[in-house]
């Protein structure tokens, strides 16, 4: 089964809408048109498509692409998909990331100033508990199948607990543990699901995701495949390990305590140990997000995109063509046209400069004019002062969130191929480009920094893997190995921004090294623009947006639940 090529299947038993409340998700179809379990699965071929239903959960948005058939009514299908607000959630609030769209919801994002009637926030919420809610339907249904040959259903059982997991880790990381507990075994019917006793303080969630991560990397490699042995956009063990990691390098944040953080910084070492050897780093960076990007081996899991079979107006169609606009020739990114939406701003490009100011780092390579594969910025839109260095505003007098060329347009994410030709799409609209959830650079950076968390010290033979990789000078190595000893929190913070930006890890990586509220600032944070700092935000911002807040809606609509604090 090669899950880029899928055309999912219509409405299934666990498809259904949802509504405000998560308690419907576990709620089977009354209209009598609709698909049930009866008719659908009958075989294992059936149960195939069912899991492919899930994979198509993080990358499509309704049952037909790009629009037409919802999954979540009641709001815009386009701006509804899975990895278009993982995106958002993870990278508007933070110094790599801007939107000057007017959408209701949109520059709030970009500003630190959301509230519980956010509506993006809003459709994170649905989308996870949507996405759960299919993971749990589908586990259900398989237990129910009586053939002979039930036993290879198994294998997928493990997958959709793995796609389940990774969909209770982001509502962890966004929502804090106050969130509701469903799982297979959850009461089917009009009980308002409740959240853990422990609520938001709680640890209840994270040690669930644990215990599901652990039991499947330790299934037969017949049940569920070990790492780099699934198919494209299929998860195996490889995703779990990442998942653990992630899990274990976040857990003082996770489980609101630093008791016991070096125990689990162990633990994600053995679960990166795991891993060590299968996956290597791709020759180019560029490579990395480039609609071909399912050669890479250094991918360890991607969501699959496909501009003929798995159209969308979210995904990475969303991230090329957002990233487009002003003079910008969009075909050069293997688009028809630009949307002018997400673009960074100085803090993100100060990263890649040397201490003389110039762009020095090839991983934020610039160009003014025809883009090539490497290229990672364009700075067409920027000015220059009398030095010649590009300050990142068009209009210095008079800036504007809204101006999508007051910044500097990221063009990391391109719909064509190593080769410069474009997607498969013939008109340019939808993207051929999987986005990468996990990268083996990230398993590198991730070791760095649990060995200095450990010791004290950083293991710089693991970073420069990374600059061998990326081309980076001796000169630049050098200022860099400067900080690393002077600043060594400081380095890797920021060499994780410089190699992983736009990749959906921002707001976990600054909350998780102290930097998100205060400690760090960037243009819009808090709402602000101050022209004498290059308009540079609030120094600190309130402690809440660390998290997001539970919607009103949910609240309205589930008794059970209590607002994250501070909202």
């Amino acid at each position: 089964m090669k899950i880029k090529n899928l055309l999912y299947k219509g409405v299934l038993v666990a498809a259904v809408m949802l509504s405000s409340c998560v308690n419907d998700l576990d709620t089977v179809p009354i209209d009598p048109d609709s698909a049930t379990r009866d008719r659908v699965y009958q075989s294992v071929s059936d149960y195939q498509l069912g899991l492919a239903k899930l994979y198509g959960g993080l990358s499509l948005s309704g049952q037909r692409g790009p629009s037409g058939d919802a999954d979540l009514q009641g709001l815009d299908e386009g701006a509804s998909q899975y990895i278009r607000k993982y995106w958002e959630l993870q990278e508007l609030p933070t110094d790599e990331a801007l939107n000057g769209w007017g959408d209701p919801g949109q520059p709030q994002m970009s500003q630190n100033t959301w509230t519980a009637d956010n509506p993006i926030v809003k459709i994170m919420y649905d989308r996870v508990f949507y996405q759960i809610a299919l993971c749990n339907q589908f586990i259900r249904d398989v237990a129910t199948y009586e053939g002979e040959d039930k036993a290879d259903l198994e294998g997928m059982i493990a997958e959709a607990r793995l796609l389940r997991a990774l969909s209770y880790w982001h509502a962890l990381d966004f929502f804090g543990n106050g969130i509701p507990m469903i799982d297979e075994n959850s009461p089917v019917g009009s009980t308002p699901p409740t959240a853990p006793e422990g609520g938001f303080q709680g640890t209840e969630i994270f040690d669930y995701i644990e215990s599901e991560l652990l039991e499947l990397v330790a299934l037969d490699n017949a049940i569920f495949k070990d790492a780099g042995r699934g198919l494209i956009g299929q998860v195996d063990k490889g995703a779990a390990y990442m998942m653990l990691t992630k899990l274990y390098i976040n857990a003082k944040i996770y489980r609101n305590t630093e008791a016991g953080y070096d125990e689990y910084l162990t633990k994600a070492n053995q679960a990166l140990d795991a891993i060590n050897g299968i996956y290597s780093l791709e020759q180019s960076y560029a490579n990395n997000f480039l609609s071909d990007n399912y050669l890479s081996r250094e991918i360890i899991f991607a969501v699959s995109f496909d501009g003929l079979s798995t159209q969308t107006w979210g995904g990475t169609t969303f991230l090329v063509h957002g990233a487009v606009g002003g003079d910008m020739i969009s075909t050069e990114y293997g688009v028809d046209s630009g949307w002018g939406g997400h673009r960074s701003t100085s803090s993100l490009i100060s990263y890649f400069k040397n201490t003389a100011g110039v762009m020095a780092d090839p991983r934020g390579a610039t160009t003014t004019g025809s883009a090539v594969p490497t290229d990672m910025f364009f700075s067409g839109h920027n000015l220059k002062d009398e030095d010649d260095n590009v300050i990142g505003k068009k209009d210095e007098t008079n800036p504007k969130l809204s101006d999508f060329t007051d910044g500097f347009a990221v063009v990391k994410f391109k719909n064509i191929n190593r080769f410069g030709s474009p997607g498969k799409d013939p008109n340019l609209t939808f993207v051929d480009t999987n986005f990468p959830f996990f990268r083996y650079a990230d398993a590198i950076l991730m070791r760095a920094e649990i060995g200095y968390r450990q010791s004290g010290s950083i293991d710089m033979s693991l970073i420069e893997q990374i600059w061998d990789r990326a081309g980076v000078s001796s000169a630049l190595r050098a200022e860099y190995t400067a900080k690393a000893t002077s600043d060594p929190e400081g380095f890797l913070l920021d060499e994780r921004a410089r190699e992983l930006y736009w990749e959906g890890h921002r707001r976990q990586d600054l909350i998780r090294f102290g930097k998100y509220s205060q400690g760090l600032n960037w243009p819009w944070k808090g709402g602000t623009y101050n022209e004498n700092t290059d308009g540079y935000g609030k120094e600190v911002i309130e402690e809440k947006y660390r998290y997001y807040p539970i919607p009103n809606a949910e609240l309205g609509a589930n008794p059970n639940l209590t607002q994250n604090p501070l909202y």
